[in-house]
C-alpha cells in the first residue's frame, strides 16, 4: 500500500512538472511583444537621417520576415516549437526590438516614405558626342 501511494505522487508530480514547462514555455511566446525593447539599443537611430531610417526599416522588416518564416517551418517538425525557440527566438526578439526603436525615431524625425519612382535614380541624359575640330590641330 505504501509503494502504491510513492506511485501514485510520483506520477502526479511528473505530470505537475509537464504542466510547468508547457506554461513557462506558452509565457515565452507572448513575452516577445513587451520585452523586445529590452534586447535593442535605443540610442542607435538618434543621429540617423529619414533616408538611413527608410533603409533600416526595410532592412529590419525582411529580416524579421524571414526569421518568422523560420520558426514557421522548424514549428512543423518534432519538436519544433522547442527548435524554433532555441534557434530564432533571440534574433527575432532583437530585431523586433530594433524595428520598434527605429519606427520611434522615424515617426520623431517626421520622415515621409520615398515615392517608388524617386526612389531608383533617373538614369543621366546622354551627351551627344563633340565633334572633332575641323582643322587638323587636335585640342587638348
Amino acid at each position: 500500500m505504501a509503494a502504491s501511494f510513492s506511485y501514485r505522487l510520483r506520477g502526479s508530480g511528473v505530470l505537475l512538472a509537464l504542466l510547468a514547462a508547457g506554461a513557462a514555455l506558452s509565457g515565452c511566446a507572448g513575452m516577445s511583444e513587451t520585452v523586445a525593447p529590452a534586447f535593442a539599443d535605443p540610442g542607435r537611430y538618434e543621429l540617423y537621417d529619414c533616408k538611413q531610417l527608410e533603409a533600416e526599416r526595410k532592412t529590419l522588416a525582411s529580416r524579421t520576415e524571414q526569421l518568422q518564416k523560420l520558426m514557421d517551418k522548424a514549428e512543423t517538425g518534432a519538436g519544433g516549437a522547442v527548435v524554433s525557440e532555441l534557434a530564432y527566438r533571440n534574433d527575432y526578439v532583437s530585431v523586433r526590438g530594433q524595428a520598434q526603436f527605429a519606427e520611434d525615431a522615424w515617426r520623431r524625425n517626421k520622415c515621409r516614405e520615398t515615392p517608388p519612382e524617386a526612389a531608383a535614380p533617373a538614369p543621366p541624359p546622354s551627351s551627344a558626342a563633340k565633334p572633332a575640330p575641323k582643322s587638323g590641330r587636335t585640342t587638348r
